[in-house]
């Protein structure tokens, strides 16, 4: 650093003589007239965030946010990586997989933006392709957005075969591309179960695409109602210190949970990280063409009477 730094301060005292001597000194009769400097380059814009603006001063809001190079494919979550552990003491990372879904992530959305907070989304590829409107409300508030496959399925059954597993995982992609309307997601994965088989493992750190265990798995799914999702979320929180949270905005509990969970990692003390992608992920255009070709048009309009039919006189 300090050698380069000399060199641009050599640079530009030579230009400063340079540009003296151009001062001092006429041009010749008939000699070209001296070379204006060309303008410096524009800087580029700074990144325009989309999530609106926040109107609660004691929200828990957004301690930091971080940009993930997901060049080779780096996993996050101790439960199945140990070298990226870059959350500091009392921050954690909000996931929620499965949706969208009705009503649930809605609640989920609504909970999140009255603390002004933040979260990654793990959809999955069908349903978003059945709820394109409500994955875009995700976007729309300035959420991340990755993928959780085409359908659930479990990458480790033997039944799948290696290009089935890739299937899986490009359609999905290419699933959350399309409800989007076509802008890419981020290129963060997580596999259903956390079932991680080596080889696509190896696949995802080819196609420059994240991986995401969990460092705290809230068990949402398991439960009856939301105060067991808040209890058990809280203890791991307290016991861990730190970590990335697993939950469902596909379960009706998690949504009902989440605004206290929410209250009380703020009167704990905790910050929640965001995690944004450096680039978007590059979907194959192969699925993203098989995905429109297979969407089925619905065969029932589903508007209310008043939309389809009118009295004009009677």
């Amino acid at each position: 650093m300090r050698v380069a730094a000399g060199l641009i301060f050599a640079g530009a005292v030579s230009l400063l003589a340079s540009s003296a001597a151009w001062s001092q000194t006429p041009p010749a009769k008939g000699a070209a007239s001296p070379p204006q400097a060309a303008p410096a380059p524009a800087p580029p814009p700074a990144p325009v965030s989309t999530r609106p603006p926040c109107n609660n001063p004691n929200a828990l809001g957004i301690g930091r946010t971080v940009e993930i190079d997901t060049t080779g494919g780096p996993g996050f979550g101790f439960e199945h990586f140990k070298e990226l552990d870059f959350l500091r003491d009392k921050e954690v990372v909000l996931t929620f997989d499965d949706g969208p879904w009705p009503v649930n992530t809605p609640a989920v959305l609504k909970a999140l933006a009255e603390e002004c907070t933040t979260g990654i989304f793990f959809p999955i590829g069908k349903h978003a392709t059945y709820y394109p409107e409500i994955l875009k409300q995700v976007m729309a508030a300035g959420h991340s957005i990755g993928s959780h496959t085409w359908s659930h399925a479990a990458l480790v059954n033997k039944k799948l075969n290696e290009q089935q597993r890739k299937d899986e995982i490009e359609k999905g992609f290419s699933a959350v591309k399309w409800a989007l309307g076509g802008k890419s997601p981020a290129p963060f994965f997580r596999f259903p179960a956390l079932q991680h088989p080596p080889e696509m493992v190896t696949y995802l750190g080819a196609r420059n695409i994240g991986i995401f265990s969990c460092d705290l798995d809230s068990f949402d799914f398991k439960a009856s109602k939301a105060q067991t999702i808040v209890d058990t979320v809280m203890r791991k929180v307290e016991k861990n210190g730190k970590g990335i949270l697993l939950m469902h905005d596909f379960q009706k509990h998690t949504a009902e949970a989440l605004p206290e969970i929410l209250k009380k990692l703020k009167a704990g003390g905790y910050k929640v990280v965001a995690m944004r992608a450096k680039t978007p992920v590059q979907t194959i255009a192969q699925y993203d063409e098989d995905i429109v070709k297979d969407l089925k048009l619905p065969t029932v309009s589903s508007r209310p009477v008043s939309s389809v039919v009118q009295t004009i006189s009677e």
